[in-house]
């Protein structure tokens, strides 16, 4: 019995026309295998809602075709539920899609699809919501916000954000308990890493697992500036973990109290969350074909 694959299309993710996409798609997809349907996003949140609705129908595999953030809707519509998912990256980082080993090739990525090799990841829980692949407070939840109105998408427009605010930027406080040990740390920004990476190849906790039941806890301390270009660079050579700057826990139940509400992010999306923060890891809860 072939099985339901629908693939969910964000038309405007990673700045590129996904118009043709199903006409592509339907050439490398083995239609032995597959009963395949193509259907578009409308605007944010509406991946989740549709994903919601198609896992109490017959769809088998539900396929995000997008970003970060399109992958993280879709996602929290399927967890729980039995389904499926694939991904398809047309994002500004493609973070899980680089960690999982997908590629970035729309017809190798379809291609993976066939071979139908399903993997269960790990998932986040932040105050109540999904993030599946990077989670983050200070600066990186406030660059997320103003990147999110950024018409300048991918890894330049992203470092040429940092640079227009790092200089702005103040630290903050936090007191963090992970797995009952509690820490007071002033940080530049702290990152909560299913994945090893925020996307790009741009690794900041080099060893995380999405399949360990850990979330990497990695608080960048106050640095000088002249640091800055030094961090980004390790980032892109995976070896984060050898800056006295930067300090990396593992843990499965995390609690952060900053100085007041602000902004975080997940998966890249920007919201605004109170000053108290729960994070925990859901184990294997997730199935993706890789």
């Amino acid at each position: 019995m072939k099985k339901n694959i629908i693939f969910l299309i964000n038309p405007i993710s990673g700045g590129k026309s996904k118009l043709n996409f199903a006409a592509m798609a339907a050439k490398f997809l083995d239609g032995s295998i597959f009963d395949a349907k193509y259907v578009f996003t409308d605007g944010p949140g509406h991946a989740r809602e549709m994903a919601i609705e198609l896992v109490k129908g017959n769809a088998d595999i539900l396929v995000a075709v997008g970003g970060d953030g399109t992958i993280n809707e879709v996602a929290s519509g399927i967890q729980g539920s039995g389904k499926v998912m694939g991904i398809i990256p047309h994002g500004s980082g493609n973070g899980l899609a680089r960690s999982l080993g997908i590629s970035l090739n729309d017809r190798f990525a379809v291609e993976t699809l066939n071979k139908l090799n399903v993997n269960q990841i790990d998932t986040g829980i932040f105050n109540g919501k999904n993030f599946f692949n990077m989670a983050g407070i200070g600066f990186d939840a406030h660059i997320s916000a103003i990147f999110a109105n950024n018409v300048t998408r991918g890894l330049s427009g992203y470092v040429k954000t940092a640079i227009n605010e790092i200089s702005n930027y103040q630290c903050q406080h936090y007191t963090l308990e992970i797995d009952g040990k509690r820490i007071a740390r002033d940080a530049f920004m702290i990152s909560i890493a299913n994945s090893s990476q925020f996307g790009n190849n741009a690794h900041i906790s080099p060893f995380a697992s999405l399949k360990d039941g850990l979330l990497d806890v990695v608080i960048t301390k106050p640095f000088p500036l002249y640091q800055f270009p030094v961090l980004g660079f390790q980032m892109f050579s995976r070896s984060t973990h050898r800056s006295k700057y930067v300090e990396i826990i593992k843990g499965k139940d995390i609690r952060i109290i900053r100085e007041g509400l602000g902004a975080i992010h997940l998966d890249g999306e920007p919201y605004e969350m109170a000053s108290e923060l729960q994070i925990n890891i859901n184990p294997l809860s997730l199935s993706v074909l890789v």
